[in-house]
């Protein structure tokens, strides 16, 4: 279908270049506010990362650990990914707050493991590169999309009159197919992501 094509998507991104702009720039200031030493944002953050990390504990004692840290790896992001697309119809409010979190949460755990003395260097290096090149764009670009959702949403409310009800309607099918193959390429980047994760990434922090 040629709304799944790979140059539809690219155009996609360059054609929303203000939304993506404006989701990487939220989630950049996000992950500087993560290193910020405050308590109650501390403890938000901190109730995040545990309940994580009981997840991960389960992980590690599965019988196939590569596999089963894959599994839930992808389905967590791809899940996620989708429904912050479509969240963003309540005015682009979910996808605001999914960037919010998930960059205060980077943020947060390399200011932590700065502060244990770890190599902040290698971290990044080792534990978020390999997949995070794939994963982190992979996320912007769904938030980004579902800000798009919301502003349609919003321009229907002010839209009144047949001609501008007619060009609304065409922008709705043409945001939705932008929408729907930007999904489908950002479950493909999520894949690979959480192989590489699952993998090397899993192999070079142990």
């Amino acid at each position: 279908m040629k709304m799944l094509s790979f140059g539809r998507f690219i155009r996609g991104l360059a054609e929303n270049k203000g939304y993506m702009l404006s989701a990487a720039a939220l989630f950049i200031a996000a992950i500087a506010l993560g290193t910020i030493n405050a308590d109650g944002l501390q403890r938000l953050l901190l109730s995040q990362i545990e309940g994580l990390q009981g997840v991960v504990q389960n992980l590690q004692q599965s019988d196939n650990v590569t596999l089963s840290f894959f599994t839930f790896i992808f389905l967590n992001n791809a899940i996620k990914s989708v429904l912050v697309i479509l969240l963003g119809a309540f005015f682009g409010l979910i996808p605001l707050i999914f960037l919010l979190i998930n960059g205060m949460v980077l943020g947060f755990v390399v200011m932590v493991s700065h502060e244990q003395g770890e190599n902040i260097t290698e971290l990044i290096f080792k534990g978020l590169l390999p997949h995070g090149i794939l994963e982190l764009p992979a996320i912007v670009i769904a938030c980004a999309y579902g800000m798009k959702f919301g502003g349609l949403v919003i321009g229907s409310l002010f839209s009144l009159g047949a001609g501008k009800r007619e060009r609304l309607a065409a922008r709705w099918e043409h945001g939705m197919k932008q929408m729907l193959g930007a999904a489908f390429w950002i479950v493909i980047m999520l894949f690979v992501a959480a192989a590489i994760e699952s993998t090397i990434t899993l192999q070079l922090m142990r």
